[in-house]
């Protein structure tokens, strides 16, 4: 398995993603900054957590008009996976690769804690770290039900800490290959770090 960690300026959890795909995979990613307009052969391409461009304007949307950008719109269209985590999910739906939009939390503070989200699809719970401050999903009520319909919703907290509609805590594109996720599942990857292994479960469900 081969992939790359997108590096914007302010990001804070490249590192993070990069040390836990090397773990999952085996094979060091890539580290590919933000200004390049060509992206290596890679099967996943890695969107991190962090403050990219400092969360100017809106969070993540100076980075979905990145140069990077098309190249990692030509790699979804090739049908390869691509990882969005916390910032990295903001940027993909301020690219419109992903529908909704992701705002500042209801109670207008940072969260960062550990939390417990659920797989969609059969319900079963994960332990996870959750550390943002614009976390709440949001889209409207015919976009939700089209994402229900498509089975685009991949996982929901079990006690919602940021006002998410529906409880969302992450959702898959109509294809299934690009994930948006809040929580943090790169930093629940190593047991020497004391918050759990079922982050690497997720990375590893969603890599197949």
């Amino acid at each position: 398995m081969r992939s790359a960690v997108i590096v914007f300026p302010g990001s804070n959890c490249d590192r993070d993603m990069a040390v836990a795909l090397h773990t999952i995979t085996g094979t060091p990613p890539l580290m590919v900054w933000h200004q390049e307009t060509k992206l290596p052969a890679v099967d996943l391409v890695a969107l991190p957590g962090g403050f990219s461009y400092g969360d100017h304007l809106r969070c993540g949307t100076m980075a979905a008009h990145a140069a990077i950008m098309p190249e990692i719109r030509r790699h979804i269209q090739q049908g390869r996976k691509v990882l969005g985590v916390c910032n990295g999910f903001q940027m993909l739906t301020e690219a419109h690769l992903l529908p909704g939009a992701l705002r500042r939390n209801h109670g207008l503070k940072f969260i960062h804690r550990m939390g417990t989200i659920k797989i969609a699809k059969h319900g079963e719970a994960l332990s996870m770290p959750i550390a943002h401050h614009d976390g709440c999903y949001l889209l409207d009520s015919s976009d939700l039900a089209r994402l229900k319909d498509q089975g685009g919703i991949a996982y929901r907290y079990t006690h919602n800490p940021n006002g998410s509609v529906d409880n969302i805590a992450g959702v898959f594109n109509e294809t299934k290959t690009v994930l948006g996720l809040m929580p943090h599942p790169e930093r629940a990857v190593d047991p020497d770090l004391g918050l759990g292994t079922d982050g690497r479960r997720v990375i590893e469900s969603f890599l197949g």
